[in-house]
């Protein structure tokens, strides 16, 4: 039976942290994570669990501490934002490929500068090419269950890589919402015990970590990373069917929301999709065939069936919380449209950013979006591409 309990994103995270007590948790306190790390400790610090945790005096050292521990064979994690995710940068593509099942919790935060410490995704997004699996959270609920599948999907022996839990700075971490909570012994029992093949305290079974490789070595390394990706695709599903058993609650690669006769949709991520879906139903109620497809994971890139949901569309706006300052659109912009076109899509794709440094993303905007669509499918405007909304004249 399930426990009903009202929390923040961030409690939501630490309270699935102490039902999953995992082995070491290092970390460095940053806006707006750091309840995260300071939760985690109370639990420790009262006995409810046994979790070691390390303070460390920087974002850099809090990575290579869960590394490490997770080299020597523990179930490890940290937690992070904005300019802590970019000090950890060069480690992220380390614990990628050698294939560290790491969990990190990320809270969106724009990165500096200028100084900013409120939404977007330019964090995560900077790291979406190091080899780490990606998952978005619309609101509180979802964090906590994302977390909880997290060490399922990163530990899977035809996966082992580091996953990074994403949910969007304040918006969820720090709203309080009415949520479900699994049983304790569920959780546990769910998420099963870690039990590495390999590691290094293993007496039995020397080995290495993060070798050096030359020419002849390190391009079938990256290979090895791109099926575990690959692979991961599968076991997210997998873990999804297993977590609905306990949970009821369902997941996949995103969610369709009144896509299946829409004429009209949005992509987007995070906790803004909670904004399009009353944007949707109020357009619904006026006779506009308006649909949404809320991405869930954005690492492994479902391209394909993205492109299979979004097949009957007509018009496409692709939401980025983020610039990668191509002059030619926004990450997921560019990842969507490529998806759309090796599936031979004829619908008019467009892209828009929202919501960069925590500008509002209200009802109004999801509609003007829209409208913008409505326009470009009865003729009456042409496709403005790469487009802001909200943006001060």
């Amino acid at each position: 039976m399930s426990i009903r309990e009202r929390m923040s994103g961030n409690e939501a995270v630490a309270y699935a942290i102490k039902q999953i007590n995992p082995d070491v948790m290092p970390a460095f306190p940053i806006t707006p994570s750091t309840e995260i790390p300071q939760m985690v400790s109370t639990f420790i610090a009262n006995g409810e669990i046994d979790t070691e945790f390390i303070p460390v005096e920087s974002e850099h050292s809090s990575m290579s501490a869960t590394m490490g521990a997770s080299a020597a064979g523990a179930r490890a994690l940290t937690a992070t934002s904005s300019c802590g995710l970019a000090y950890m940068w060069e480690l992220l593509y380390v614990a990628a490929s050698d294939r560290l099942p790491v969990v990190l919790a990320l809270v969106n935060r724009a990165l500096t500068g200028p100084i900013n410490i409120n939404c977007d995704h330019s964090d995560s997004m900077g790291a979406r090419d190091a080899g780490w699996i990606q998952v978005y959270a619309e609101n509180n609920q979802e964090a906590y269950d994302n977390f909880i599948q997290s060490f399922k999907i990163a530990e899977h022996p035809d996966v082992m890589l580091p996953f990074m839990a994403c949910q969007d700075g304040f918006i969820t971490s720090h709203a309080v919402e009415n949520i479900e909570l699994i049983e304790t012994d569920k959780v546990k029992n769910f998420v099963g015990a870690y039990e590495p093949d390999n590691f290094l305290l293993n007496s039995e079974m020397p080995m290495a970590v993060g070798p050096y490789a030359n020419s002849p070595f390190y391009m079938e390394t990256k290979m090895n990373q791109r099926i575990a990706m690959q692979n991961a695709k599968k076991v997210i599903l997998q873990v999804a069917e297993e977590f609905e058993k306990i949970s009821g609650r369902k997941y996949g690669f995103f969610e369709e929301y009144r896509l299946d006769d829409a004429e009209v949709a949005i992509v987007i991520m995070g906790s803004a999709a909670g904004t399009t879906k009353d944007a949707v139903d109020a357009l619904r109620e006026n006779g506009i065939k308006a649909g949404l497809l809320k991405l869930r994971v954005y690492r492994p890139f479902p391209g394909e069936e993205i492109a299979e949901a979004l097949k009957n569309v007509k018009a496409i706006a692709i939401m980025d919380r983020a610039e990668s300052f191509s002059a030619y659109g926004g990450p997921l912009g560019s990842d969507i449209k490529s998806a759309l076109f090796d599936a031979k899509s004829t619908a008019c794709a467009v892209n828009y950013f929202y919501g960069i440094g925590g500008r509002d993303y209200t009802t109004d905007s999801a509609t003007s979006v829209y409208n913008d669509l409505l326009d470009i499918v009865s003729g009456k405007s042409e496709p403005c591409n790469f487009k802001y909304i909200g943006l001060r004249k």
